[in-house]
């Protein structure tokens, strides 16, 4: 047997790993348990990663070029989706997993991977490789695979990192309902998304409406602490959306578990954790699959570099690479959290600081790039103004929450 790597999970990241095995000639093997129904997700995707993995637009289901941030009391900015220099790529492309996913896993087929349905159960790890046992999904049957390597790339639940006996992380819910709405009700989202913030929709996070091909995705994301109510907090966001929704036929309703923090270790001897199995979902936005499908590609082709020694000591290059890329990000978009959604009075500053045109500019710069845009001192002065004096009007005399003005008029 030649040389072989064994990927632990075909959404994007894996798909993407297995592409990126597969170009450089290594025998890859995919096992994975869900293969009709998709992730549960908003389904945002920046341009950057059609140009990067060489995707079509096809996938596409619609080009959000402005976003509606619409704060606790009712205050709305909106923000258009343009960087400081014009592109035909100032949008955000909302897809739909089932789709996106399935176009990945097949193209990673196309290009000799092979794909196992079936369930990891079992995996053992010594000096001669790895050895995994699985339950296939089609008779129940306990089947063995071996491999010099294992990427795991199974979401925040990831059998991969506890078979390695990695304790679980942190995690986040979010819960969404696909809608479908009649013609002149959809043409409300034709080219914007919306977020919702305030305690009644989200405590921690915010709440979206994202428009898709023939429906819109309605949903919220809750902290650790708030997920048992994330049933209410869905039904207090369709109230606020109230008469947006009429004649709306509910498709689906989906739920998805989020990691809230980055695993402080991605790397193990003959082992590597991808996406939401190694944490890296950006706080602020909640956004994973273009970072799943990044660290899927830089961990495989640090795994192709070394996979005649694939000890810890040399696939740490994986994780010095992606923190000395994306480490600023990761800590600004932390703290954007904690600061922009700690509070009621705080969402309202956050909405208010959106207005901002170099917030906006620097936003999108960093996102359709994915790197930290630079700014200057004077564009620093500017916006550190404008935040203090939203800060002083927001927390001088505080605004009325939309449910208490409606408890108040009922």
């Amino acid at each position: 047997m030649g040389q072989r790597v064994l990927i632990v999970g075909a959404s994007v990241g894996g798909a993407t790993a297995a592409i990126t095995l597969r170009g450089l000639g290594i025998e890859t093997v995919m096992i994975e348990k869900e293969l009709v129904r998709a992730k549960p997700c908003g389904g945002a995707v920046p341009p950057a990663a059609f140009h990067e993995f060489d995707l079509p637009q096809s996938l596409i289901d619609r080009k959000v070029k402005s976003c509606l941030i619409v704060s606790p009391s009712g205050q709305e900015t909106r923000v258009p989706v343009a960087g400081s220099i014009p592109t035909g790529d100032d949008f955000v492309a909302m897809v739909r997993r089932e789709v996106f996913d399935g176009f990945l896993r097949t193209r990673a087929q196309e290009r000799g991977a092979e794909l196992i349905h079936g369930q990891l159960v079992g995996l053992q790890i010594d000096a001669a490789g790895v050895t995994a046992r699985y339950r296939s999904m089609a008779d129940g049957s306990e089947q063995t695979i071996k491999a010099d390597a294992v990427i795991g790339a199974d979401g925040a639940y990831s059998p991969t990192a506890k078979l390695l006996g990695l304790p679980n992380l942190p995690r986040a819910v979010a819960i969404q309902e696909r809608i479908a709405l009649p013609a002149h009700q959809m043409a409300r989202w034709e080219e914007t998304a919306d977020l919702y913030l305030g305690t009644e929709v989200s405590p921690d996070l915010y709440a979206w409406a994202f428009p898709k091909r023939d429906h819109i995705a309605v949903g919220i994301g809750a902290g650790p602490q708030h997920t048992v109510h994330a049933k209410e907090l869905l039904q207090n966001l369709k109230h606020r959306l109230g008469t947006a929704l009429d004649g709306g036929r509910l498709l689906l309703r989906e739920a998805h578990a989020l990691p809230m923090e980055p695993r402080k270790e991605m790397v193990f001897d003959r082992a590597m954790l991808v996406g939401d199995a190694a944490g890296l979902v950006v706080h602020t936005s909640g956004e994973g699959i273009y970072w799943a499908m990044k660290s899927g590609q830089l961990a495989a082709q640090t795994l192709a570099g070394c996979l005649d020694r694939p000890l810890a000591t040399e696939l740490r290059a994986y994780e010095r690479t992606w923190w000395r890329t994306y480490g600023t990000m990761y800590r600004f978009l932390r703290w954007l959290q904690w600061w922009g959604y700690g509070n009621e009075r705080q969402m309202e500053v956050f909405t208010e600081m959106c207005r901002n045109p170099d917030v906006q500019r620097l936003t999108f710069d960093s996102y359709m790039h994915k790197q930290m845009a630079p700014a200057p001192w004077v564009t620093q002065l500017r916006m550190t103004w404008d935040i203090l004096a939203a800060q002083a009007r927001n927390y001088a005399r505080r605004r009325v929450p939309l449910r208490e003005r409606q408890r108040l008029v009922a």
